[in-house]
């Protein structure tokens, strides 16, 4: 599971911390009954199947926000060992943005922007990295930011008792004894092997900036450098942060955010709906839900653009998925545009199994086509025929059952049989991912293309759900870090996604539009990847 998903798999489910839980109940209920309708409508409308995406707008209202004001959001409830420790497995990342900064962040077009660090530059063979940190910024406690503080967050991310999802990644090039830090302002990190893009890697949400020595402290004060300060937090409760005037960047428009657990989809939909609250965070609406929302008074849709992909890995431990050519026929043998059209009502992008998303420099756009004959005749040369599989699917996220009866559909004109299956949401991320050897499920985007390629499908890889295993694909990878000029590296990193396409075991149909339900009060509301604008957003008539 995506570590992003995966990283909240372990949540338990409060019903709503907060909100009054009658009026979720009743809210629950109604917007229950609206999605009947709508979904009964859909299915009856001959004109609103013929042009579906009209019916959900495509940006939230524009416009500026007025000055103060509380926004509240609700968020899915996470588990009770939740913490505000920004390195954490467990950190609750709704709170991140708003308390902290990183040395970089990811800008909209996929590239690493400045945050914390106002530069950086590699020496020649990309061994050593060098950042210049900005000045003048201080902590919500009124200590000055200093380049120990940005080294002491790369030591805790890599010390093994911070159990840090981010230190598989960074400790095969980071040795945290030859950090150095010659001055205030500068962070210079020796490299165990070259890296033109390191930055890059510290782009990832568990990379937050945290003050020298706070370890064990962190996670209940959450003092950051970031535009709020905290004013309180329980794990998968509510929580409240405050505006903080002396943000480097300048004072946020909003007075302060409030933040819900709230556990079902529907109860967090209803109590927007019902205007007791004005975002919906982490919930990727169904299409029946963002009409419903859409059309009310109170409430819109806005879309973060193809913010998550969508997944079905075949584990390739797993018999019929050992063998390359069932792989190869799997994906040949469906329509990555009709899933598209299927699952999502065409609101996002086909992603032909490439799980590089179309906005990033160094997505390749190459691909093979949809050919169910050659997967018919990929399937009889590896003895399978007749292939019929199961495919796991849950309520945990509303587009995996259209998405597997979708692929269902579509690969059956292959000859596969598809059975679908469902499993309870409350064990899908326990029981189910990387377990079974079909299932649907899906990550955000936002990571960068080495640490996409790497985290995800290098052999050995924690998060590698399809335990794929290439020599020759983690050999492509381990080049590309150390080639410095950018169109080869980018080229050997498309050679990569192509092994991942014809080779690998994700079946990638597409990326989706993240479709966010809020208040029609809301302005300002930018989000991408991981990435969410918390200096900006505020409220219209706050």
């Amino acid at each position: 599971m995506p570590p992003f998903t995966s990283e909240t798999s372990h949540r338990t489910a409060p019903a709503a911390a907060g909100l009054p839980r009658r009026s979720l109940l009743t809210t629950a209920a109604a917007i229950g009954g609206a999605l009947g309708g709508s979904a009964l409508l859909s299915g009856c409308s001959g004109a609103a199947s013929a042009s579906p995406t009209r019916a959900v707008p495509t940006r939230g209202p524009a416009g500026r926000p007025d000055r103060g004001g509380t926004l509240r959001i609700a968020r899915p409830p996470a588990s009770d060992a939740e913490t505000l420790d920004p390195a954490s497995a467990l950190s609750a990342y709704e709170y991140l943005g708003a308390l902290y900064n990183r040395l970089v962040r990811m800008g909209p077009d996929g590239t690493v922007a400045p945050d914390l660090a106002e530069s950086w530059e590699p020496d020649a063979k990309a061994t050593t990295w060098t950042f210049r940190l900005r000045r003048g910024v201080t902590f919500h406690d009124g200590r000055a930011f200093t380049s120990a503080d940005a080294a002491y967050t790369l030591r805790h991310i890599l010390d093994t008792a911070t159990a840090s999802p981010q230190a598989p990644v960074l400790s095969p090039l980071v040795d945290p004894k030859r950090l150095r830090t010659p001055d205030a302002h500068t962070l210079v990190v020796p490299l165990k092997s070259p890296h033109a893009e390191f930055p890059s890697l510290l782009t990832h949400y568990n990379c937050y900036v945290v003050p020298d020595g706070s370890a064990r402290s962190i996670g209940r004060t959450g003092i950051g450098t970031g535009p709020f300060r905290l004013t309180s937090f329980a794990a998968a409760g509510p929580g409240r942060v405050t505006a903080y005037p002396d943000h480097w960047a300048g004072r946020p428009v909003l007075d302060a955010i409030d933040f819900y657990s709230v556990a079902d989809m529907q109860a967090r939909s209803g109590a927007l709906l019902a205007g007791q609250v004005d975002l919906l965070s982490q919930t990727n609406l169904d299409f029946a839900t963002a009409r419903v929302i859409a059309a009310s008074d109170r409430a819109t849709i806005a879309r973060a653009e193809n913010a998550q992909w969508y997944v079905l890995p075949m584990l390739t431990t797993e018999k019929p998925f050992t063998d390359v050519r069932v792989r190869q026929a799997m994906k040949l043998a469906y329509d990555p545009e009709h899933i598209l059209k299927a699952a999502l009502q065409g609101a996002g992008t086909a992603g032909w199994d490439n799980p590089v998303p179309p906005n990033d420099p160094a997505h390749t756009a190459a691909h093979p086509a949809h050919d169910p004959e050659k997967a018919r005749h990929l399937l009889k040369k590896a003895g399978y025929e007749r292939l019929a599989v199961d495919l796991y699917t849950s309520s945990y996220d509303p587009i995996f059952t259209p998405m597997a009866l979708a692929y269902q559909e579509s690969a059956g004109r292959a000859g596969i049989r598809i059975r679908v299956k469902t499993a309870a949401a409350d064990s899908y991320y326990t029981q189910i991912w990387m377990k079974k050897p079909l299932m649907a499920t899906y990550w955000y985007t936002g990571r960068p293309v080495d640490q996409l390629l790497n985290q995800v499908f290098r052999g050995g890889s924690s998060y590698n759900e399809t335990a794929w295993a290439d020599k020759e694909f983690d050999a492509l990878l381990d080049r590309a870090r150390r080639e410095t000029d950018t169109g080869r590296r980018r080229e050997l990193y498309g050679q990569a996604q192509t092994l991942v396409i014809e080779r690998g075991g994700a079946i990638t149909p597409m990326f989706a539009d993240r479709l966010v339900g809020i208040s029609r009060k809301v302005r300002g509301y930018a989000e991408h990847g991981f990435e969410f604008d918390y200096l900006r957003i505020g409220l219209k008539g706050a």
